[in-house]
């Protein structure tokens, strides 16, 4: 058996801590209900922005890793990224934090 908790589980999970801690939190594209992959962008205020996305370690795990970070001076380069993995899978959630070190709340996502 899977030990994965659905994604539509681990969004809502997401979002709710980040709101109760007194940030903001949205799905910015809904994805496969219980296997789709998650992205997730996180900022505060607009600034600092970063996407982290689920990459296989060594050990066997999936741990959620910054792959992305917004250079204001190419924001398009990050924009069209972003676009691309979504037109890569469809399936795929993206959900944007935005609260201060936000990247706390990525890392208590489990596997």
């Amino acid at each position: 058996m899977d030990a994965r908790l659905p994604a539509h589980v681990e969004v809502s999970g997401l979002i709710r801590a980040v709101e109760g801690a007194g940030g903001f939190g949205m799905v910015l594209q809904k994805g496969e209900r219980d296997a789709g992959i998650i992205l997730v962008l996180t900022t505060h205020s607009g600034k600092n922005t970063r996407l982290w996305e689920r990459m296989p370690q060594l050990d066997g795990s999936r741990t959620f890793t910054c792959t992305r970070e917004q250079d204001y001076e190419k924001q398009r380069e990050f924009d069209e990224y972003i676009a691309r993995r979504r037109q890569s899978d469809p399936d795929c959630w993206v959900v944007e934090l935005d609260i201060e070190n936000a990247e706390r709340f990525v890392a208590t996502v489990a596997d």
